[in-house]
């Protein structure tokens, strides 16, 4: 008998202890049971309260990783152009942007620097990739058109783009890629030193006017652009993009009355 109780109890015992090492810290009834139904001081008794938890010391503050040295790079390469062939030379070298990688050429820049009117486009697309020139295709052509109807060429107006790699697929920057090419088109702005600047699609004037608005809401106003390397600031007209006209031909309206402003701004201006 005693033996029997005692090999009982010690099994139990050592099922209750393989519980609490697998973690089974409650015991549950087979039937549920209904604490709503229970009176409250019960109910209140029933409940065990979990003793606190000792806090969690903080971990110590550590410094944020760095940032991206890219962009960082690409200012002081630009910083460091004095002139426009060195700062082509920069952009053929620099290594810091992936579009690079992807494109056939680099697309830098097409026109007379010296004609005081500087137009800035987004971003090379196929033809311009292959021929490494900026608005060398349909849009290019749609350009030519609009300059044209103000007495102007290519020999009158320098044009360029805020990227000079084609994106893969003529899909939209990333503002990563935005940021690794801005310090070398604010270089361009500051070598060229245009009186005016064109500033065509919202890409472009987006970025160059530091807003959010859209080109819709930026077209046919003009703005001051600055940077630190300009004595003063340029007058900026941003404009619809040619390739949008070209989707949207009910804006080329709205686009004539840019030009328009634009050859009125240009006949005002000293020396252009």
């Amino acid at each position: 008998m005693t033996s029997s109780h005692g090999d009982g109890r010690g099994t139990l015992a050592a099922a209750l202890a393989w519980q609490v090492a697998a973690g089974a810290d409650e015991a549950v009834g087979e039937a549920p049971v209904d604490r709503y139904a229970q009176p409250q001081a019960v109910r209140a008794s029933s409940v065990t309260p979990m003793p606190a938890a000792a806090a969690t010391p903080a971990k110590p503050m550590t410094a944020p990783p760095p940032a991206n040295s890219g962009a960082a790079d690409a200012h002081r390469i630009a910083a460091g152009a004095d002139t426009l062939e060195a700062l082509r030379a920069a952009l053929a070298a620099f290594e810091g942007c992936a579009l690079k990688q992807t494109a056939t050429n680099l697309v830098f820049a097409d026109g007379n620097p010296e004609s005081g009117l500087m137009l800035i486009g987004e971003a090379p697309g196929a033809d311009e990739d292959r021929m490494g020139l900026p608005f060398v295709g349909v849009s290019g052509r749609l350009l030519d058109r609009m300059l044209a109807a103000i007495g102007r060429d290519r020999t009158g107006a320098y044009i360029t783009n805020i990227l000079p790699w084609r994106p893969p697929g003529n899909r939209q920057p990333t503002p990563a890629e935005m940021a690794l090419c801005l310090p070398f088109v604010q270089r361009h702005i500051e070598l060229v030193r245009p009186r005016i600047i064109v500033l065509i699609g919202g890409t472009s004037a987006k970025t160059l006017l530091g807003t959010a608005e859209g080109i819709m809401r930026l077209r046919g106003r003009w703005f001051d652009y600055s940077s630190p390397g300009l004595a003063h600031p340029i007058p900026a007209l941003a404009t619809f993009h040619p390739a949008y006209l070209l989707r949207t031909p009910t804006q080329k309206r709205e686009a004539w009355r840019d030009f328009l402003a634009l050859k009125k701004k240009i006949e005002s201006a000293d020396s252009i």
